[in-house]
């Protein structure tokens, strides 16, 4: 049995939950934006606290390693290895999109009857998408996609799927001619859909090297142009 930190920062949403042997006993989370640097360690502290430990009781901590946003994915790594150095604790990764994932099968009841596709809003119209089946395993891998009407028609002219995710928005109305297309409103990456994960990984001793880890970024970090006033 083991006590893992679990670590969500890919998106707008900052999600830190507490995992013993694969269930979730502790979470704290905000969907407020720009708010990942001030609150990841807060929250890291909350659902320890929470559940009457200390950090050197934790067996591992675990990141969400991406895709998603650059900056989200730079603080929940970088504290992430910040206390596994300072408690000489393992890292372990999980892609952000299989966590996903796990999550909405688990919001469905049906889930056998479905393929799941989360999305994260990569702007203007393209996302970061994989398809998985029931079982999580992954039936595409994940990729950064500019969404149109013939979006995923190899998969949808045969399968029912569940798009979800702040990217799953764009796929409305372009795939409203697709029957088999289920866009689901309002579901977000959390550190709560990591627990199992983790402890699957810790079980089998898939590990991260603590020093050299990146997160998956997917694409290369394009910064915007600075606005001065008074120059164009």
């Amino acid at each position: 049995m083991a006590t893992i930190l679990n670590i969500e920062t890919s998106t707008q949403v900052c999600s830190v939950s507490l995992g013993v042997d694969g269930k979730v006993v502790a979470i704290k989370e905000s969907n407020t934006k720009n708010s990942h640097a001030e609150q990841i360690t807060l929250f890291c502290e909350a659902v320890v606290k929470e559940v009457g430990i200390g950090f050197r009781d934790l067996d591992a901590v675990a990141v969400s390693k991406g895709p998603g946003s650059y900056t989200g994915l730079r603080i929940g790594v970088s504290t992430a290895k910040g206390y596994c150095f300072a408690l000489d604790k393992p890292l372990i990764s999980i892609g952000t999109l299989k966590a996903m994932a796990a999550g909405m099968i688990e919001n469905e009841k049906n889930s056998k009857d479905f393929l799941f596709c989360p999305m994260i809003d990569a702007r203007r119209m393209e996302v970061y998408a994989a398809f998985f089946d029931v079982e999580l395993n992954e039936l595409k891998k994940t990729e950064a996609v500019i969404v149109d009407e013939n979006s995923f028609s190899d998969f949808l002219s045969e399968n029912k799927i569940i798009f979800a995710g702040d990217g799953a928005p764009k796929c409305k109305e372009v795939l409203s001619h697709q029957k088999n297309a289920i866009i689901k409103n309002g579901f977000n990456p959390s550190a709560a859909f990591m627990a199992k994960l983790s402890e699957q990984k810790f079980s089998q001793q898939d590990f991260e090297d603590v020093a050299y880890f990146e997160p998956f970024y997917l694409k290369d970090f394009v910064a915007g142009i600075p606005r001065v006033k008074g120059l164009r």
